[in-house]
């Protein structure tokens, strides 16, 4: 692939965001099944910007931890940039049935990840939510260990070495 522009990185940086995230979805209905608008509805979606080329070692993180990791689309910059060859340019993966949009930023950006927003994940068991901690925890951070808070027999809050954050439950059975 091979991206040119004449505008600074920092604006061929926003604009290639803008449109990796302006797309439609279908029209909005009312409960009666009928358009409520001639205006199509924006579908939303996570978007990830990794920085320091580091999408692809997330994704193999991803992939080993969780069960439900489909890849269903990756660009990668060639050659000619403007990001580093081989970097991911715009991917699309899905775990656990919610679809996320993935990149590596080329600009250097003043912030990363927050564990303000995090994925929710729903464990089978105990043995799974340990098996999931103990490899996103891997030089991540526990933000809380796994254990009994009171409001589920198994929790956990983990950021990951890449700074995604991950919250692990069991439900109360």
């Amino acid at each position: 692939m091979r991206l040119r522009s004449p505008l600074s990185s920092a604006a061929s940086a926003a604009i290639l965001f803008g449109l990796i995230l302006a797309c439609a979805g279908p029209r909005a209905t009312s409960p009666e099944g009928t358009a409520r608008s001639a205006q199509p509805v924006p579908e939303v979606r996570p978007f990830w910007m990794f920085q320091g080329g580091e999408a692809s070692a997330a994704l193999d993180l991803y992939r080993e931890v969780f069960p439900t990791f489909r890849e269903l689309s990756m660009e990668r910059y060639g050659a000619d940039g403007p990001g580093p060859e081989g970097t991911v340019f715009r991917g699309e993966i899905e775990i656990g049935g919610q679809r996320i949009l993935v990149s590596d930023s080329y600009v250097s950006h003043g912030f990363g990840f927050t564990p303000s927003i995090s994925f929710w994940v729903e464990c089978a068991g105990t043995a799974e939510l340990d098996r999931m901690y103990d490899a996103l925890v891997e030089g991540g951070a526990a933000l809380m260990p796994p254990g009994d808070y009171g409001f589920a027999p198994r929790f956990a809050w983990v950021a990951d070495r890449f700074g995604i954050t991950w919250q692990l439950h069991v439900a109360a059975r």
